[in-house]
């Protein structure tokens, strides 16, 4: 290969001359996949300050907020005031969503509790199978978050913040700490739409990486038709053609590299030979037919059917394969209306997937290591909407954590007698994130980039508590 600069060279001619060169030894890299393996993608803490108790997470979002009420928080007070006016002195000067400004009446819980487990928790009877491993599971009642509209409250949940273009928990997981997975992104989502039919639209912005490198930023795979979006090759090219494709283009991005040192253009090398690696490694990961008949009823899913049960299966097949981030989102929790009819379909369609997989992740051995948490963008109200339904709610919720050193069978913290606001160990969104990062093994306070001339962190500024009580 002849020594004229990138910038007197025509793309033509050098993409010719790579044949001899860089691009032959990329394509052959590449390739050759039985003798040379690619480095999994590496964090930036070389060292952790802190144990680390899990080496991934398993974020289960229900997109919507999930009622409190009738999921896992009993207010035996708030049914005998059923139907009454609920008092003034709960909700006088306080935010509501689109109840604001209207007659208020007490919305009694809309289905029975149950006891379950050693320590005998209560949680609605909708969800026996959950109740069936409560001895692993650690409820948090307490819960608050500061955003009370969908779009919003998302962005907090998933950034800390309310303000667009902050990197996601998961971008935050994975540029802290890598990848353990070769041929799959580090943070993968999937998403899943209920039979309720509200198919409210999740931002892509909720797994973006922000103002980290874009290498970290969630990919969606999805359920049904084609697993990732203009993954496979063309009608009439080959792999051995598209590989030649890939490193003849990442021959001129190692060279623009050299020239400029931009870190984006490095993420573009990466994720060029990421997604050729996908070509292979995607299909066989979404053809679950392989897990056998007896794992598909524990689940509770069938091949190809983009329920949350089968992404359940999915999340587990992702963190065998070294993924160190999956969010699953299921959608259809927006129950301004029918919350008795609405809740009752969700149980159907997660039950049975949460208890699978915390149960299948024990008999894999992975259970000690994996964080699963379970929570939805903000709560309900105990008030009713509309003669039926529960109006959105920022001052309480319930979400759950199970595995990687959280103390299963209990419950922390909780409202007040009608279910209005938290009054015990008080929680909120940092603490969560910042009780995720000390299991990961990271140090929340000094985990920061420099952006904007401040110190940005997934746990903000206002200040964040590590729960410590739910910890072993």
């Amino acid at each position: 290969m002849n020594n004229v600069p990138l910038s007197n060279q025509s793309r033509r001619s050098f993409l010719g001359q790579t044949s001899q060169g860089v691009g032959a030894v990329a394509l052959a890299t590449m390739l050759n996949s039985a003798s040379v393996q690619a480095d999994p993608v590496r964090g930036v803490l070389a060292t952790l300050p802190l144990p680390q108790r899990a080496k991934r997470v398993i974020w289960l979002s229900m997109a919507g907020g999930p009622s409190q009420l009738e999921t896992f928080d009993p207010k035996p007070k708030l049914a005998e005031m059923h139907g009454q006016p609920m008092p003034e002195s709960f909700t006088k000067g306080q935010q509501l969503a689109q109840l604001q400004g209207q007659k208020l009446n007490c919305f009694g819980p809309q289905h029975p509790f149950a006891k379950f487990g050693q320590n005998q928790v209560e949680i609605c009877s909708l969800f026996p199978q959950i109740g069936s491993v409560i001895d692993d599971i650690c409820l948090i009642r307490s819960m608050t978050t500061e955003a009370i509209n969908h779009d919003p409250a998302h962005m907090f949940m998933n950034t800390g913040s309310q303000i667009a273009g902050r990197p996601s928990m998961g971008a935050w997981v994975t540029y802290g700490l890598g990848s353990e997975s070769t041929d799959l992104p580090g943070f993968v989502v999937l998403t899943s739409l209920g039979k309720g039919g509200q198919n409210q639209p999740i931002a892509a912005r909720q797994w973006n990486s922000g103002f980290l490198p874009t290498r970290y930023q969630g990919v969606q795979l999805r359920g049904k038709g084609d697993s990732v979006l203009y993954l496979n090759n063309p009608p009439g090219i080959s792999r051995d053609q598209q590989g030649s494709d890939v490193a003849a283009i990442n021959a001129l991005n190692v060279q623009q590299q050299a020239m400029q040192d931009d870190p984006e253009i490095a993420t573009r090398i990466a994720q060029y030979e990421m997604a050729f690696r996908m070509q292979a490694s995607v299909p066989e990961l979404m053809d679950i037919r392989g897990e056998g008949p007896s794992t598909l009823e524990l689940y509770g899913c069938q091949p190809g059917d983009g329920s949350f049960a089968a992404n359940c299966l999915l999340a587990r097949r992702l963190a065998e394969r070294g993924v160190r981030f999956i969010q699953l989102y299921h959608k259809d929790w927006d129950h301004h209306g029918g919350v008795k009819e609405g809740v009752a379909l969700k149980a159907q369609e997660i039950d049975r997937a949460c208890m699978a997989l915390i149960t299948d992740l024990k008999q894999r051995g992975m259970f000690h290591d994996t964080l699963i948490v379970w929570a939805g963008e903000f709560g309900r109200t105990p008030m009713s909407q509309g003669g039926n339904g529960r109006d959105h709610h920022n001052k309480a919720m319930t979400v759950w954590l199970a595995g990687a050193g959280i103390r299963g069978g209990i419950v922390h913290g909780a409202t007040d007698e009608l279910g209005y606001a938290a009054v015990e160990n008080g929680c909120t969104v940092h603490d969560l994130h910042a009780t995720m990062m000390h299991q990961l093994g990271i140090e929340h306070d000094s985990f920061s980039v420099k952006f904007q001339g401040l110190d940005a962190k997934l746990t903000g500024v206002e200040g964040a508590n590590v729960i410590r009580e739910i910890l072993t």
